[in-house]
């Protein structure tokens, strides 16, 4: 209802300011409005845009731009940074300051990315205190378990080929962490994960594929519960720097994938009173990883 108002009422010229523009804000609240455009200032459709609060560093809002680049919400007075970001562009992000009865309004250039340079060919660690293996679960039919596991270890192969290269995961299946005892030692017995019988979780891949820009998509075999099942991984390329306590060579990637419980045999059921499954059927998962470049003293992980 918003964005709709905001066409009816935005003026006719659409200079980075408009001065002109008026919208109704809520008491107390004012807004940031962003038009988006390519580097021809052509509107970017479906570009995601998160607003973070600087003193609390929580998400404020969150979401993409209309059909027209348009985004618009309406916040409460402070300090946020902004960030725009589309695939095959370079990023934008900036530092607002929200106040009561303004709007926030400019436009948004974005322009073509640079290519993030790959790894050095070798063999890159997982950094454990720096990498998280995050999964989503449907919960009740409406609301989600979040859940991490705590003890891992991996390692990514570069080949000079890219394509060529592989990744090899163990995960210790009983640190899974939800944050709640009771249902953690649920998922660890044989209705679910069955740590006893079968204590890792393994991914080890088959393929790297090239999607443009920095997307790759990682095709493997999940082996989890004794079964063994192909799964490819949305994988984001994050770069490479160097950093840390000790400024080691390190990169790092966002990675993204999806399973169905009962490919892996772990077809523990039960029902609400309306037939509606206490577990959802697929699980979301997420590896946030930072990996370092192994040195000659560095202790390669067992196969």
């Amino acid at each position: 209802m918003a964005l709709a108002l905001l066409h009816r009422w935005r003026p006719k010229n659409t200079g980075a300011a408009r001065a002109g523009f008026s919208m109704p804000l809520p008491s107390g609240a004012g807004g940031i409005l962003r038009e988006v455009v390519d580097p021809m200032g052509s509107p970017i459709a479906a570009a995601d845009v998160a607003v973070t609060a600087l003193d609390t560093h929580r998400v404020a809002a969150r979401g993409t731009t209309d059909p027209y680049g348009f985004f618009l919400a309406t916040l409460p007075p402070g300090r946020y940074s902004l960030r725009v970001s589309v695939d095959g562009l370079q990023p934008h992000g900036e530092t607002l300051e929200i106040e009561a009865g303004v709007v926030a309004d400019e436009r948004v250039w974005l322009h073509p990315a640079e290519n993030l340079q790959l790894p050095t060919p070798g063999t890159w660690l997982f950094d454990p205190p720096h990498t998280a293996i995050r999964f989503i679960a449907k919960h009740v039919g409406m609301g989600h378990v979040h859940g991490r596991f705590e003890r891992f270890e991996g390692a990514i192969r570069i080949a000079p080929d890219m394509t060529q290269s592989s990744v090899q995961v163990r995960i210790d299946a009983s640190s899974i962490n939800t944050g709640n005892n009771t249902r953690d030692n649920h998922l660890r017995s044989a209705d679910f994960l069955y740590v006893e019988e079968f204590p890792f979780i393994d991914f080890t891949s088959t393929r790297f594929s090239y999607r443009g820009g920095s997307k790759w998509v990682l095709q493997g075999s999940l082996t989890m519960h004794g079964v063994s099942r192909s799964m490819s991984l949305e994988t984001t390329y994050l770069g490479t720097v160097n950093g840390g306590y000790g400024q080691e060579l390190r990169c790092a990637a966002l990675a993204k994938g999806e399973l169905h419980r009962e490919d892996y045999t772990l077809n523990w059921r039960s029902m609400l009173a309306r037939g509606i499954a206490v577990v959802g059927p697929t699980v979301q998962l997420e590896l946030d990883v930072q990996a370092m470049h192994r040195t000659h003293d560095t202790p390669t992980p067992p196969e």
